[in-house]
């Protein structure tokens, strides 16, 4: 669209008016001298409703109200403020050219929604601030050129702009970096311009040193609880919705509680309290005497040295289990029968099994045990025996302390966690599990796969350095490194998504448990 004539006439008549200005005291000494404006600055050139301001040190504010047209050039200044134009809301016309300008603020037109030609030619700005022009509702032309833009995701915004604008806007090249040097801004790529990034920050640091952490919703508010082994707690925190914090709630007095495992059946809270002495028990929550009771014990013959608990239901029916870690005892299914748990099987005996998880894949339920002594086990649901039966086991793999799922698309993986030796990446191949990705790790005991949005992650503790975050890369179908974690002796992690916030813990044996929160950073704004 090109400039109206009317406008074009203006400037040549504010040029004029420069040169008879600037020239006056060459001129014959005969000739009438203009009177001074009390309200044009020393360094502009004024007409009624129009200025020409040369090399001046700032924005000038004495400007008439009614000022229409306003032309910097050779200005002293390299940056412009936030609503530096604001007391000139009748301003039509704005040329800032031939400039040192190197940067601007994202309100520096705030208010001129009267402007409708606006140059910003031959300056040296590398960038323009993310919806700079959004208050320009009348703006029909635009001059960008002469300028040393940068196209990285900080153009990304007005390439955006560019497709969908009415204003007429000169072509504008990038300067930088040399793959786009001298290329359109509105003929980049937009597929080039990934400009969101996501980062873990510590959010909250709770005091005191815990084996597992689980969450759970009852009675409409979030929960965390605790097992700590050291102190003799299982302790509950409720999430704070006016703190955006954890804060402390309820708690049961343990013996070396090594998991306390919530359950939430029919409205009703249970609790199941595994410890290394003293037995293990159920609690179930008392909401009108205020505190948890004791209901049941679970056999001690069964579950001697407890190292983990897993929920489940299949056909609609709770139950839990309990990997045994001890020479003589044996990890075992229970299963709610309106009442109370009852042991419903137990499966393989003296095997020191460290871990347990449960998964579904090809429509079958199966559990995946992680043992000291032995290949990982896979045990599948049997309908007509209503139990687990082996199915086979993951070969090659000693040394396995925990085993953690998760899906992708269809696919199901699963992180093999080794204390000593790399940790193993595998996939489900419809019969067995093939590797796919070996994980370095030292003194690793815990690990969780978790997802938020779109973004895959895997969080690999260690014992003996930082834990290691990795992100998923699903060209590749395989992790990266992303980020690491100081946390020490991490034992468990577990993701709590509330309102907007994403939350992960991480429960430390030897420190403070920490909270991290997921950040989205947009590196285009």
């Amino acid at each position: 669209m090109s400039v109206p004539q009317r406008s074009i006439s203006k400037r040549w008549a504010l040029v004029v008016t420069f040169l008879l200005w600037v020239l006056g005291p060459s001129l014959s000494v005969g000739a009438k001298k203009w009177p001074k404006d009390p309200k044009c600055p020393p360094s502009c050139s004024c007409t009624k409703d129009s200025a020409f301001c040369v090399a001046s040190k700032s924005i000038p504010q004495t400007f008439a109200g009614n000022l229409i047209s306003l032309t910097l050039v050779k200005a002293k200044f390299s940056r412009i403020s936030e609503y530096a134009f604001a007391h000139l809301l009748a301003l039509q016309f704005l040329f800032i050219e031939n400039n040192n300008i190197q940067s601007l603020s994202k309100y520096t037109f705030r208010g001129l929604r009267s402007l409708n030609h606006l140059s910003l030619g031959n300056n040296n700005l590398l960038v323009l601030p993310r919806d700079i022009f959004r208050d320009l509702h009348v703006l029909t032309h635009l001059d960008l050129r002469g300028n040393a833009f940068h196209c990285d995701c900080k153009v990304k915004w007005l390439m955006e702009w560019l497709q969908l604008t009415n204003t007429s806007v000169p072509p504008v090249y990038c300067s930088s970096p040399m793959r786009y040097q001298d290329v359109r801004v509105n003929h980049l790529p937009m597929k080039d311009f990934d400009c969101i990034r996501t980062e873990f920050s510590v959010y909250q640091t709770l005091p005191f040193q815990a084996v597992s952490v689980e969450s759970f919703i009852y009675a409409d508010d979030l929960f965390v609880t605790f097992a700590q082994a050291n102190n003799g707690n299982c302790t509950f925190f409720v999430w704070d919705h006016v703190e955006m914090v954890f804060r402390p709630s309820e708690n049961i007095s343990a013996h070396a509680a090594v998991y306390c495992k919530p359950l939430v059946i029919e409205g009703q809270l249970y609790i199941v309290l595994a410890q290394l002495s003293q037995g293990s028990h159920i609690y179930r929550w008392d909401g009108y005497g205020g505190t948890f009771v004791k209901i049941q014990d679970i056999d001690a013959a069964r579950i001697q040295k407890p190292n983990d608990i897993e929920t489940f239901t299949i056909d609609g029916e709770w139950y839990f289990v309990i990997a045994d870690s001890s020479k003589a005892g044996s990890t075992t299914v229970y299963k709610w029968n309106k009442v109370g748990f009852y042991s419903h099987h137990s499966l393989h005996p003296w095997h020191r099994d460290t871990d347990a998880e449960y998964v579904e894949t090809d429509n079958k339920p199966k559990l995946i045990l992680a043992s000291s002594t032995q290949t990982p086990v896979i045990y599948q649901w049997s309908k007509s025996q209503r139990q687990f039966t082996y199915l086979t086991e993951i070969p090659g793999m000693l040394d396995v302390h925990a085993v953690k799922h998760f899906h992708f698309g269809k696919a199901l993986y699963l992180c093999l966690v080794r204390f000593i030796g790399d940790s193993k990446l595998v996939k489900w191949e419809g019969h067995r599990f093939t590797e796919i990705q070996a994980l370095p790790s030292r003194g690793s005991v815990g690990a969780q796969p978790f997802r938020v949005a779109h973004w895959q992650y895997l969080v690999l503790g260690s014992d003996f350095s930082f834990s290691h975050v990795y992100l998923w890369d699903a060209g590749k179908l395989s992790f990266s490194r992303f980020q690491d974690w100081n946390v020490r002796a991490p034992r468990a992690f577990q993701v709590v998504p509330i309102h907007s916030v994403n939350l992960v813990l991480a429960s430390s044996f030897k420190g403070n448990t920490i909270v991290y929160r997921h950040l989205v950073i947009d590196t285009s704004a």
